[in-house]
């Protein structure tokens, strides 16, 4: 689902952090050395950079008061909330679903690309076959488990804590969210169903490159059509362009058919550009100010100034194909669905794929009315997605779910929190 995928935040312009991956010791420019003239004088032996590992293992220890205050309290499984009001409230079946999303990761375990994937990570304790064995012991006590206390003193007795370093070698991870819309479409052309979202090319990957960029495919207005060379692989359209867009953002969608049938798209290619911060670019002409700049805020501006759209959406180069998926969850990198708040999105140059982890950051959840509020958690989580805007070990993706609530929770999602990986220990 995140193999485009753009992240809320950053889509309205927060500003992207720097990969710590590249923070490697650098190596100065020193003039020729002397050609030896003795032949038994040695030559100097070049000195190779050192790269900062992703992940580093922390002490955790068993002890641990206030418990709610703790790394590994998820009280959502229970249904219970802290007593000092940093808990959340239950949703229905969380539990299931957790264990459902882990049932996900291990399915992904057994298959060719995990194997390939591990091959190489750069963690060389971090192994598909320990990654695996702790996903199986963690399933054991989130079912034997009776209490948030009980799982959260399992976990920090048997389980190492890998911490990401974050995007300042300190640990802070940048926190945004994402989610599945949901949007009304046709499969013809009408004239108010006229923005078309296209099937992937079957000669996509003969395109020369550079690719052709988003004006040169679909018009600077959205509006290319017969003049496109995509003319005919129109998947469905849309009476608002900037719905389509949102869905190139999020890289999945569950679809209302006019006819009143349903059915669904995701992602299924892209052209090869980086990411562009639509909102930064709002905010860089001075047409929104970048402090508090929300998804809800950026829309509101579109739908007020429609011509704006022409202006601003070319601005990400990038092009989004999909493929219809007839009503199936949405899917995330690893090819198994995500699970609503049990996975996120990483860099997943850097961080094991289907891996356990544990999140520590404030999430938006809704309250008296239709007024969400902001609360500090710590939830355990799947790594089985990740986007084109998710770089570095700084970064993290939440999956919200699908719909309304979910795009207004995800789209003021955002802050400063911590990552962890969890593995049995050896």
């Amino acid at each position: 689902m995140r193999k485009t995928l753009a992240l809320l935040s950053l889509s309205l312009g927060i500003a992207l952090v720097n990969p710590l991956w590249s923070s490697v010791a650098q190596v100065p420019n020193l003039l020729p050395l002397p050609v030896p003239t003795a032949p038994d004088l040695p030559l100097p032996v070049p000195t190779i950079p050192n790269v900062t590992p992703p992940l580093k293992p922390i002490v955790i220890g068993t002890d641990c008061t206030p418990q709610h205050a703790c790394l590994g309290w998820d009280e959502q499984l229970w249904g219970q909330r802290g007593k000092t009001g940093v808990g959340i409230s239950p949703t229905r079946g969380d539990r299931k679903a957790l264990l459902a999303s882990i049932d996900n990761s291990l399915l992904y375990l057994t298959k060719k690309e995990a194997i390939a994937a591990y091959q190489n990570y750069p963690v060389k304790e971090i192994t598909l076959d320990r990654v695996r064995r702790s996903l199986v012991r963690f399933r054991q006590l989130v079912v034997s488990s009776k209490s948030a206390a009980q799982l959260q003193a399992a976990v920090r007795r048997e389980f190492v804590f890998y911490q990401s370093v974050g995007n300042d070698g300190k640990g802070t991870v940048k926190f945004t969210a994402y989610y599945e819309p949901i949007y009304t479409a046709s499969r013809v052309k009408t004239a108010i169903y006229k923005y078309p979202l296209y099937r992937l090319p079957p000669n996509f990957s003969q395109w020369p490159k550079p690719h052709p960029k988003r004006i040169d495919l679909e018009g600077k207005d959205g509006l290319k059509g017969n003049k496109s060379k995509l003319r005919g692989l129109e998947l469905l359209w849309f009476r608002d362009r900037l719905d389509a867009y949102m869905v190139h953002i999020q890289g999945s969608a569950q679809i209302k058919l006019t006819n009143g049938k349903t059915t669904s798209i995701g992602y299924a290619g892209g052209t090869d550009y980086p990411w562009t911060s639509i909102g930064r670019e709002l905010a860089k002409d001075g047409k929104l100010p970048l402090q508090g700049l929300t998804m809800p805020r950026l829309i509101s501006y579109f739908r007020g100034k429609p011509q704006e759209l022409s202006n601003y959406l070319p601005r990400w180069e990038r092009f989004v194909f999909f493929q219809e998926t007839s009503g199936r969850p949405a899917t995330g990198s690893i090819h198994v669905p995500v699970t609503a708040e049990r996975s996120i999105a990483t860099d997943k140059s850097l961080m094991p794929p289907g891996a356990l982890a544990l999140i520590y950051n404030s999430f938006p959840y809704p309250v008296s009315g239709s007024k969400l509020e902001k609360r500090i958690v710590s939830r355990f989580v799947l790594d089985q997605d990740t986007g084109s805007a998710i770089k570095g070990p700084g970064r993290v993706d939440y999956f919200m779910g699908s719909g309304k609530l979910a795009g207004d929770r995800a789209g003021i999602t955002g802050g400063n929190g911590s990552l962890y990986y969890l593995l049995l220990k050896e």
